[in-house]
């Protein structure tokens, strides 16, 4: 896909975290289309690098690097390797996140006599799977944030985007925890609009709707490929009826990027969801 918004990144620094995922690895794709060199991290190094190999065959600059978002160590080497490599970040993506099935309730709706039955209610919940989730997201989050913005503070132009999601605006059923855990983020990329605006550093999020990843394939789709009633839920209640496209994202994602047409914007959440988040059901 083209850009376009004519966002021209030539001599930036872009950190992707997440990046061996089906978003942010498109995410990769389009920040080095733009021009920027691209850090590529993700725990699952492999993953990472067959798309900073992708972006390199079409003629772009990228490099995979092993990274635990979790371990501030860990992303302080990678940091450093980073600088090494292309120089002082510009550009964070916080694309690492997730759920877990331990945070994750069986039925939609609790009903006498779950308590008692063989489904996983909201009383069964477990603490780790909960705050894996929580962390995974939040933490996921600050602590790329802290090693990255380092690099920014002081320098014009620089920028932080976040991955929120329409479960932020309104919670999705069975998905408690990773849905509180958005929440935080649109909060965070608020909170951190507020603390950098002295110094440089832009921030804002992207929400993205509806869009068919293997994070959450097992809730969309049945085994034999056909939609699950919750995919049936989902179309129903976007106006577009349909799911969204990794693609549709870059607009966004260059929109918010883009120190001339995005310069007085910061601590905003951008949804992209095909209506969704506009949709009473009615």
């Amino acid at each position: 896909m083209q850009n376009v918004l004519n966002t021209d990144l030539s001599g930036k620094v872009a950190v992707v975290t997440g990046a061996g995922g089906v978003l942010c690895s498109a995410f990769s794709k389009t920040l080095a289309r733009a021009g920027a060199k691209v850090a590529l991290l993700d725990l699952n190094f492999e993953a990472a690098k067959a798309f900073a190999d992708e972006i390199t065959s079409e003629g772009g600059t990228a490099k995979a690097y092993s990274c635990n978002v979790l371990d501030r160590s860990i992303c302080e080497s990678v940091a450093e390797e980073v600088k090494k490599d292309f120089g002082d970040c510009d550009i964070l993506i916080n694309g690492a996140g997730g759920n877990n099935p331990k945070a994750t309730t069986d039925k939609e709706y609790f009903e006498i006599g779950d308590l008692d039955a063989e489904t996983k209610s909201f009383f069964d919940l477990e603490s780790d799977g909960v705050g894996f989730v929580f962390n995974l997201n939040f933490l996921g989050t600050l602590i790329p944030t802290q090693v990255f913005a380092k690099q920014m503070v002081g320098r014009e132009g620089c920028n932080i985007l976040n991955i929120s999601s329409m479960n932020a605006f309104t919670p999705l059923t069975k998905i408690p925890a990773y849905s509180g855990a958005k929440a935080a983020i649109s909060n965070f990329t608020q909170w951190l609009a507020v603390h950098f605006s002295k110094v440089g550093i832009r921030v804002n999020a992207i929400a993205p709707g509806f869009f068919s990843t293997k994070q959450n394939a097992k809730l969309l789709w049945n085994e034999d490929g056909t939609p699950t009633a919750r995919t049936g839920k989902i179309l129903a209640a976007t106006p577009m009826g349909r799911f969204g496209e990794a693609a549709e994202l870059e607009g966004g994602l260059l929109f918010l990027l883009n120190n001339e047409a995005a310069s007085f914007i910061t601590g905003v959440v951008l949804p992209i969801d095909g209506g969704f988040s506009a949709y009473s059901g009615v």
